[in-house]
């Protein structure tokens, strides 16, 4: 599985329509920490992708859904299972972090 890459017009279908959980990482070109977590996020849709989906939402050019869910700094981390916003985590952290975080919130 791959990261998808999803926006303001994109968001419903690909997220709140998904048949399976989905982890969307709120971020920003501009963004240190985004960077960083990035390549964790692309290794855990490899190891994961059975189970959730993990898709990228730019927020500067999708503020739209960015505003709707109160992101007020980036990376924002949210998963949404059946539509519904069930679990945040603000800022970077390790794969193993993201990895338990993930599992407890699906």
């Amino acid at each position: 599985m791959t990261v998808l890459t999803v926006s303001d017009a994109t968001f419903e279908q690909a997220v709140l329509k998904a048949d399976k959980p989905v982890v969307v990482d709120f971020w920003a070109e501009w963004c240190g920490p985004c960077k960083l977590i990035a390549p964790l996020l692309e290794e855990l849709a490899g190891e994961m992708g059975d189970r959730v989906a993990i898709a990228k939402l730019d927020v500067a050019q999708n503020p739209a859904m960015a505003s709707h869910y109160g992101v007020r700094s980036v990376p924002t981390l949210a998963i949404f299972v059946d539509g519904k916003l069930t679990s945040t985590q603000v800022g970077a952290a390790s794969k193993t972090e993201l990895k338990s975080w993930i599992r407890a919130a699906i």
